[in-house]
């Protein structure tokens, strides 16, 4: 089984790719790193380039996290839902999570870190977020496989529903 992660930047992807990598000793394939890796750049830097650079990249990325074999976790990035043929990969794929949270949620999160390489909170976060919840939720909805609301847990709590979604394939 591979479980992959999608959702929102602030969402958890990460904290909970790892917190479900501790629960079941599968490795925890992150994107950001994986973009990271194979451009030697930072989302922020392909990102202040050009965005559709960043975009394949990511898509890239997301391609790569899914030739790991099984078992895995595959965190994905926000973004990768809003190509067609990328979400064709995420809906043929088993074991697609998506971390749902509300806009509040998000901003709240977003605002406690400070990670430098998310270009599009520069200006108005609060606002982007909710106009590109409204526009990813459907999409988001469209591939996942299990839908784990993310507000007020931790990620632990978002692992072991995770893990109760997915059921037997999980180890804990």
């Amino acid at each position: 089984m591979r479980i992959v992660l999608i959702g929102m930047m602030g969402s958890g992807k990460s904290s909970v790719g790892e917190a479900l990598a501790r629960r079941t000793g599968w490795p925890f394939i992150d994107n950001d790193a994986l973009v990271e890796r194979a451009t030697g750049h930072t989302a922020r830097e392909l990102a202040a380039r050009r965005v559709d650079e960043l975009r394949r990249a990511e898509s890239a990325a997301m391609r790569a996290g899914l030739e790991v074999p099984p078992p895995a976790i595959v965190a994905s990035a926000a973004g990768v839902v809003l190509d067609p043929a990328d979400r064709a990969i995420l809906a043929s794929a088993a074991g697609v999570v998506w971390l749902r949270a509300r806009p509040a949620t998000l901003v709240a999160r977003l605002h406690q870190t400070d990670d430098d390489h998310r270009p599009w909170l520069d200006t108005d976060p609060e606002a982007w977020l909710r106009e590109t919840d409204a526009e990813r939720a459907p999409l988001y909805a469209a591939v996942a496989d299990v839908i784990v609301d993310v507000d007020e847990r931790t990620p632990d709590e978002i692992g072991a529903a995770i893990a109760v979604e997915l059921g037997g394939g999980l180890v804990s």
